[in-house]
């Protein structure tokens, strides 16, 4: 008889994040992690995990797509390495950091590499 475990996130479960917020914005906002409209103030905000990992799983998903896609062409110059930046929401939410915005900021990096 096989079980099928899986691995669950209690949706009431929270990790601290430094997060960025404008004055008048209320404390459950959804504002991100470096806003760069109006004043901010950086505050140690709980991020339900619940929410967190599913918006990192389905990131994580959709860049190993992209990935395998950009690999599996043909070239002089393999993909053999990736680096994503991102920051979290705190409501959870996942946001890709483009090149001109990593300037400054304290995002996440996560760095995909080929098996050898």
């Amino acid at each position: 008889m096989t079980e099928n475990v899986t691995n669950t996130v209690d949706e009431t479960a929270t990790l601290p994040f430094w997060v960025e917020v404008e004055e008048d914005q209320e404390d459950d906002a959804m504002g991100g992690l470096f806003r760069r409209s109006g004043d901010t103030e950086s505050v140690l905000r709980p991020v339900p995990l619940g929410p967190l990992r599913k918006n990192l799983a389905e990131t994580v998903d959709a860049l190993q797509k992209i990935f395998g896609d950009i690999a599996a062409r043909e070239g002089a110059l393999p993909l053999a390495e990736a680096q994503i930046s991102f920051q979290v929401t705190a409501g959870g939410g996942i946001q890709l950091v483009g090149g001109g915005q990593v300037a400054g900021t304290r995002g996440l990096t996560l760095t995909f590499k080929r098996p050898a």
